[in-house]
């Protein structure tokens, strides 16, 4: 019955992203001198990026419809091009309909295309954070497509991070932000908990060689079972895996499919990345109108903290949904499957419409 109800949301929305099938536009940009907050300096950093349709100008010149997604920890801005989420939201009609929007996902830096320790440097490859991922994305904007105002910023995980700190480091840029499956405040509690599992599981592996490794080590595995332990929810992991066996099984499929693809070093860099995050001190300078969506089933930010309900009050035009627990919610993963919450982002969108 349960996976009737799921078919019942997710048929529609899959047939939608078969009829619409636009393919993204791929490309690489190349940011020069770049500065890291941690002192380092790239003299190339590469940018990869995807987008969807085309920026429209007013009279005087400034690209009114882009919109900037961003993706989550290591993740790539590949993830939005899945139909559960373009078809979605991209397609004639849709919310971002790409015939109106110019869509703009890039890879954030140490993620999917874009430059990265696994392309050479490894652990010397320069420690980022999330306000270096932010100014890159900027840069991006700016430099590539002659972007200086956002129509909407919204991001998934990290990159829900991400646009808490681009509402309040560029607030006068953005005519509205959502922010999914993120909580915004400083990594703490059982969020910092679980990074900090994979972080020491690597930097204590002895085969990880301080970055240089000739092989993937066994700490890459340890990593992908933490990220598929917080992924999802109980219950659906319960009824995927009602026996030990095919617990095991999942899990093994899972972790194997994930060290084929993945780089430790990557995976390191990506959860160390939040050590700068700490939005709170600045939420009462964001000026767009900002929806949070998050879901009761996320046990990377479970609601039970009050966090969001809390901060979200300091935010001037904030609002917040919180997602019941239902067979269609996957736990963290629910902040992908745009069906569960497109209607809040047409609503979003809607509000803060340019006069």
């Amino acid at each position: 019955m349960k996976s009737l109800r799921f078919l019942s949301l997710v048929l529609p929305m899959l047939l939608a992203g078969l009829l619409w099938a636009q393919t993204p536009v791929d490309g690489d940009f190349l940011l020069r001198d770049f500065h890291f907050k941690s002192g380092e300096v790239a003299a190339e950093l590469r940018i990869h990026y995807r987008t969807y349709g085309s920026p429209r100008r007013d009279a005087s010149g400034q690209v009114r419809n882009a919109v900037l997604v961003l993706h989550g920890t290591t993740g790539s801005g590949a993830q939005f091009v899945r139909p559960e989420f373009s078809g979605c939201l991209f397609g004639p009609g849709q919310p971002l309909d790409a015939d109106h929007y110019f869509l703009v996902l890039p890879d954030g830096i140490g993620h999917g295309h874009s430059s990265k320790p696994s392309d050479g440097l490894h652990a010397r490859f320069p420690r980022y954070g999330y306000l270096d991922m932010v100014e890159a994305q900027r840069r991006l904007l700016a430099e590539a497509f002659g972007v200086t105002h956002l129509r909407l910023v919204m991001g998934t995980s990290m990159g829900g991070m991400h646009t808490w700190l681009w509402g309040q480091l560029h607030p006068d840029m953005m005519d509205a932000l959502m922010p999914l499956a993120s909580l915004p405040t400083q990594i703490a509690g059982r969020n910092r908990v679980w990074r900090r599992t994979i972080i020491d599981a690597i930097r204590h592996d002895p085969q990880w060689a301080g970055g240089d490794y000739a092989a993937q080590p066994p700490s890459l595995r340890t990593a992908a079972q933490v990220l598929y332990f917080m992924g999802s929810n109980p219950l659906l992991r319960q009824e995927e895996s009602p026996t030990l066996a095919k617990a095991d099984a999942n899990l093994d499929r899972f972790v194997d499919a994930y060290v084929k693809t993945a780089d430790v070093n990557d995976v390191l860099y990506a959860v160390e990345a939040s050590w700068d995050y700490d939005p709170g001190p600045g939420l009462g300078r964001i000026r767009a109108p900002l929806l949070a969506v998050n879901s009761a089933d996320d046990l990377i930010n479970p609601p039970e903290l009050g966090i969001l309900e809390r901060e979200i009050r300091r935010v001037p035009g904030g609002r917040a949904v919180l997602l019941p627990l239902s067979p269609q919610t996957r736990g963290h993963g629910s902040h992908t499957l745009a069906a569960l919450w497109s209607r809040d982002l047409a609503g979003l969108l809607k509000q803060s419409e340019p006069r």
